[in-house]
């Protein structure tokens, strides 16, 4: 593998790992809102449901997000940045 392809294949799978962790919260959110609509269909109580959709669904979207926000600023700060050689204007 050359220098050059190197960068972009870690780049690729950096991109597919944050990817993943947006479809992984984005499922789980949806089978919670479904599991909450088939309650509410079969006439059952969906205190459960409510309870574990009210503290899962804005815990996994705030670790996606910080996840995401660290991942765009660690690239922003990797491409922003002075080479070492390179003096610094």
């Amino acid at each position: 593998m050359t220098r050059s392809a190197e960068p972009r294949w870690i780049f690729a799978l950096q991109v597919a790992s944050v990817a993943m962790i947006w479809v992984f919260v984005l499922g789980i959110s949806l089978w919670i809102l479904h599991l909450l609509r088939i309650a509410v269909r079969w006439h059952d109580v969906p205190g459960a449901s409510v309870g574990i959709s009210i503290v899962a669904i804005p815990v996994f979207l705030t670790g996606a997000a910080v996840l995401t926000y660290v991942f765009v600023g660690l690239r922003r700060g990797r491409d922003g940045a002075a080479s070492p050689e390179e003096p610094a204007p």
